[in-house]
């Protein structure tokens, strides 16, 4: 039997940093935050970072901003895709130039069909174009 050399993994423990952003974000989620109005949330936040800063000591003043700029972040509704004007326009001139090719291949479906009727069909592939609204639909069969 052989022996495989494993090394451990060392698992470090979660900064003070780490830790307040955490417990913030569970708190942020349990206290309902995210739905609260904006001065709700701003009066909750004084209260909360100011309990923060005395429950970890050893933050920094500047470590309890980044706390408190994390948790407002986190309270933001998700931001909608901005569609600019001009991504409208070239949505629309894309969807004029699939018309115009549209209207092209329906005039040369109708010219060849013409032909066709008349016998000066040139190509075979508008003898065999088979007009889809001269099929009859067969008639259902009473049950």
């Amino acid at each position: 039997m052989t022996k495989k050399n494993r090394q451990r993994r060392v698992v470090t423990p979660p900064t003070p940093f780490e830790q307040a952003r955490d417990e913030l974000f569970q708190q942020v989620m349990r206290c309902e935050v995210i739905g609260a109005a904006p001065d709700h949330q701003a009066e909750w936040f004084n209260e909360t970072i100011a309990y923060f800063a005395q429950r970890y000591p050893e933050l920094k003043p500047a470590d309890v901003n980044d706390l408190r700029k994390l948790g407002e972040r986190f309270v933001q509704p998700p931001k909608a895709a901005v569609v600019s004007d001009d991504a409208l326009t070239v949505e629309a001139t894309v969807v004029s130039d699939e018309a115009a090719t549209d209207e092209v291949a329906t005039s040369a479906a109708e010219a060849s069909a013409i032909d066709a009727l008349v016998g000066e069909a040139t190509d075979t592939e508008s003898e065999l174009a088979v007009d889809v609204s001269e099929i009859e639909e067969p008639e259902p069969v009473p049950a």
